[in-house]
């Protein structure tokens, strides 16, 4: 009665977490402290609030399946300014598509690329990083993909090494994820590696879906480089290309549930045909206020700001501990403690600190072994005050 394909489904890791602690009381008196889940807990620009409110007439017309006309053009226009792209290599009308939030439009991506295999045919594949983001794993496995993990590690700069790619693996690939900066090593790519992973999607034919969540949160003084800027150094096409942004991270508004696609002509219309099956739309009031925070920059810059301040605590206390390293971009520590099942329950029994295991982001090696097994992954989401409180538990406890 139920689809087979659910059974490669392993729980969300945020459920296999629940399971890990359950029953552990924290033997502390102040409160428990979670640094688990990359939700930012800043409050975003009063004006989203004002806007939402201002549109609440709006709840009882359906919204545009793509968003609004307006809030495209802010998305096309951030991306020319951010990225220098040349007016005209975006068209908002049939190159932008909203999502509600990336989650959607990640794992709804894979049934833009994947075509079942036929009978007696190996099945196609989708290339991931490993660590991945569990979503990309999701919407290949249900949209009748085999996955196949690339391993980043410490060697290859925490990215995928593209150049060990063997040729029959790419022979069958329809689609790639990748995540700059990376989750949750907090690797970027640079404009070259960009190049080169654009080129393997048009040499094999598949579609490349980079994920640029974490874009506007970095720690030097030049933004990470992104994937329509490498599409412009190659001539501008967008062929097999889909980049994804969200106002998660950027505007701390995660509960907003809005972000966008853009890229390939031809994967927008098949999007937006999708979305009217799926009418995964999002609502006119949130679209306003998302056009809103799309032409601002002041409170991105602030938001950035307290970022770096959690990472000068971070190294402050953590420097030359559990392999400690100051990420290029995002908002997490990926440390190593040895053991990272057991680090987390102890660390939420004697601290009541609560962070994620590495190994529930990672899937196993051929040879059995498991490359986030010592690791925890740990989000600077809080305030300054809580993140220090946190991470100076963290420090005692292991």
């Amino acid at each position: 009665m139920l689809s087979s394909r659910f059974a490669a489904l392993a729980h969300y890791p945020f459920r296999q977490l629940a399971d890990l602690i359950q029953g552990v009381t924290p033997a502390i008196n102040d409160a428990p402290i979670d640094m688990s889940i990359g939700e930012p807990r800043m409050q975003p620009p009063a004006f989203v609030h004002e806007i939402v409110a201002r549109h609440d007439g709006d709840w009882n017309r359906y919204p545009p399946i793509g968003g609004t006309a307006e809030f495209k053009a802010a998305c096309a226009a951030w991306l020319n300014r951010r990225y220098g792209l040349r007016r005209g290599m975006i068209d908002p009308d049939t190159q932008v598509v909203a999502v509600a939030g990336t989650r959607e439009g990640l794992f709804a991506a894979a049934f833009l690329a994947v075509s079942p295999a036929a009978a007696g045919e190996q099945p196609p594949l989708a290339l991931m990083p490993n660590p991945f983001y569990q979503v990309y794993y999701g919407g290949a496995i249900c949209a009748g993909a085999e996955a196949r993990f690339l391993t980043a590690r410490k060697e290859t700069g925490y990215l995928p090494d593209l150049d060990a790619i063997d040729g029959e693996t790419l022979a069958r690939t329809q689609i790639m994820y990748l995540c700059s900066p990376g989750n949750p090593q907090g690797a970027v790519a640079d404009l070259a590696y960009l190049k080169r992973a654009i080129e393997l999607s048009r040499a094999h034919d598949f579609l490349l879906v980079v994920d640029e969540c974490y874009a506007e949160i970095y720690s030097g003084d030049e933004p990470p480089p992104g994937a329509l800027e490498a599409a412009a150094a190659l001539g501008g096409s967008c062929a097999n290309l889909l980049v994804f942004h969200t106002l998660s991270k950027r505007s701390s508004v995660p509960g907003l549930r809005s972000g966008f696609a853009a890229g390939s002509p031809e994967c927008i219309d098949l999007f937006n045909r999708l979305r009217g099956y799926n009418a995964a739309a999002t609502p006119l009031a949130t679209l306003e206020a998302a056009t809103a925070l799309w032409r601002d920059e002041t409170h991105v810059v602030a938001t950035r700001a307290r970022y770096r301040a959690a990472f000068d605590v971070a190294e402050r206390l953590l420097a030359g501990r559990f392999d400690f390293f100051r990420p290029a971009g995002g908002f997490y520590l990926w440390l190593d403690v040895g053991d990272g099942v057991a680090a987390t329950r102890h660390l939420w029994r004697e601290a009541g600190v609560k962070v994620l295991p590495g190994r529930y982001l990672t899937q196993p090696e051929p040879d059995g072994s498991n490359i986030g097994s010592r690791y925890i992954r740990v989000a600077l989401v809080h305030d300054i005050a809580t993140t220090e409180a946190g991470l100076s538990r963290l420090t005692r406890a292991l």
